[in-house]
This record gives structure tokens, C-alpha cells and sequence, in this order.
């Protein structure tokens, strides 16, 4: 029966020559390779941390205008749909009042307010969740070459897929009738949040 890799041992007996040397000797069977990596092999530090949801604040109910505090909108009101299951908030402006369209926020960058439109029975579509606002991977890499010679020509803007058009335009259109129910709560909408000098949010009722 031939000897399997796992049969042989690490270690082997040598006899050596010489008083002095004890008679015998303990070397390794295989060979330690010759030559090492310059730099050492990176191991990725494992993490026992276990990701748990984020706890909804309580202040936040699907319907609560929110004042974003950060992003491209920030000082915009919006209305609070729902939590997504990554824990951020699924908001809108709606668009077609103050043109902040359907997103994703964190609630540690909005302040809620007491408002709130009623929303009725809507359910925001299943379809909308964390994956409905991945980016699509670019088709190929453009090198640095080709965008040099290309004699100052602006890149073609992808147009914005209709389906999600559609999807807006659904969702405004169950949220705009929850506004319509209050007096003045679109004008509410549109205008912008800000702080003046002496003011603190901390100290203020929303």
C-alpha cells in the first residue's frame, strides 16, 4: 500500500558524525522554502460583531414630515414612508411639491416634526426597497486616453428609467391627496428650513 502525504512524518532521524554532536539528529522531512515575500500576506481582521436593525424612533410614524439635515436637500421637508430593512428612511418630497424625489436617510440626519399627512391605507410598492436604488454597473472601463481625445465632447446623461418615473409619479399622487386634506400644508412643504443667529434646535419644539 503506497504511503499517503498524510502518513508521512515531519521529522526524520539522521545519524551525524562527530563526538560531539550527540550521534543522531531530528531534521525535517520537507524543506522550509528558500526565498519569502517581501511584504506580509494581509489577513483580513474577522469581526464578531453581529449587525443589528436600527430601532425606529418612536417620533417617526409612516406620514411625520421630516427636516433633512444633510445631503443634497438638506432644510427640505419631506414626508416618512417607511423603514427599509438596511434601517434607513424611505422618504419623499413629494417631487411634484418641492422636488425632493423618493430617497433613502438616515433618521440620525432628520429632525421629526409634529405634522404629519395623512397617508390613509397607501402601502409604499414592495419593489421599493434597499436594492430599487443600487447604481448599475458601468459596461467596460473608459481609459484615460480615450477621455482625453475625445475633443472636449460632454458625457451622454443616462436618461431616467420610466419605470421609476412611474413609480414617483404613483407614489406622489396617493401622498399629494394626503396633503390636500390639510389647509396650507403644501406651502409648509415648499419652504425651506434654516436656523437664525441665537437660534438652537435643541431648545426649539417641532
Amino acid at each position: 500500500m503506497a504511503r499517503t502525504k498524510q502518513d508521512t512524518p515531519a521529522t526524520k532521524e539522521v545519524k551525524v558524525g562527530g563526538d560531539k554532536n550527540g550521534s543522531t539528529r531530528l531534521i525535517p522531512t520537507s524543506k522550509a522554502p528558500r526565498y519569502y515575500p517581501a511584504e506580509d500576506v494581509h489577513q483580513p481582521k474577522k469581526s464578531r460583531k453581529v449587525p443589528k436593525p436600527s430601532n425606529l424612533r418612536s417620533s417617526i410614524t409612516p406620514g411625520t414630515v421630516l427636516i433633512l439635515l444633510a445631503g443634497r436637500f438638506r432644510g427640505k421637508r419631506v414626508v416618512f414612508l417607511k423603514q427599509l430593512e438596511s434601517g434607513l428612511l424611505l422618504v419623499t418630497g413629494p417631487y411634484k411639491v418641492n422636488g425632493v424625489p423618493l430617497r433613502r436617510v438616515s433618521q440620525a440626519y432628520v429632525i421629526a416634526t409634529s405634522t404629519k399627512v395623512d397617508l390613509g391605507d397607501f402601502k409604499v410598492n414592495t419593489k421599493i426597497n434597499d436594492a430599487y436604488f443600487g447604481k448599475s454597473k458601468a459596461k467596460g472601463s473608459v481609459s484615460a486616453e480615450h477621455e482625453f481625445f475625445e475633443d472636449g465632447k460632454a458625457k451622454e446623461k443616462e436618461a431616467f428609467p420610466e419605470s421609476k418615473a412611474a413609480d414617483q409619479k404613483e407614489v406622489d399622487k396617493a401622498v399629494i391627496a394626503g396633503i390636500k386634506k390639510t389647509e396650507h400644508l403644501a406651502k409648509y412643504l415648499k419652504a425651506t428650513w434654516g436656523l437664525s443667529k441665537g437660534q438652537f434646535p435643541h431648545s426649539m419644539a417641532f
